[in-house]
């Protein structure tokens, strides 16, 4: 899948559905968010199966809000429409690479139980 630009309005369509979606968190006048913006399009671009996704805090700032989002950029992930992931500053292109691996294996199911067990 190409890389989107995520509003509100389709939050909810987007990181609720099956699969993995990768969320950074961004602003225009952010240069680490200009920095990470290329690694971040690389990735999708090497993983079309994947929802990578950027959230413009400054035209967003609903999102930025409910996610507490204090520093940018931020990248979160999440899985089945499960939250798994979440980090401010920018990852290099190799570590980027490694959370898509990492969230790959990721057994939500498995995660789900662990937490009803645990009395969360």
């Amino acid at each position: 899948m190409a890389l989107i630009h995520l509003t509100e309005g389709a939050f909810e369509g987007v990181v609720d559905k099956p699969g993995i979606v990768i969320l950074d968190f961004w602003a225009a006048w952010c240069g680490p968010c200009r920095m990470f913006g290329p690694i971040f399009e690389k990735a999708a671009e090497r993983h079309p199966d994947i929802t990578f996704a950027k959230v413009d805090t400054e035209a967003e700032r609903g999102l930025a809000a409910a996610f507490q989002i204090q520093s940018i950029p931020t990248v979160m992930a999440f899985k089945d429409g499960v939250g798994v992931f979440s980090q401010p500053g920018a990852l290099p292109a190799q570590a980027l690479d490694q959370l898509v691996l990492a969230l790959q294996k990721l057994d939500v199911e498995e995660l789900k139980r662990e937490h009803a067990a645990s009395g969360g």
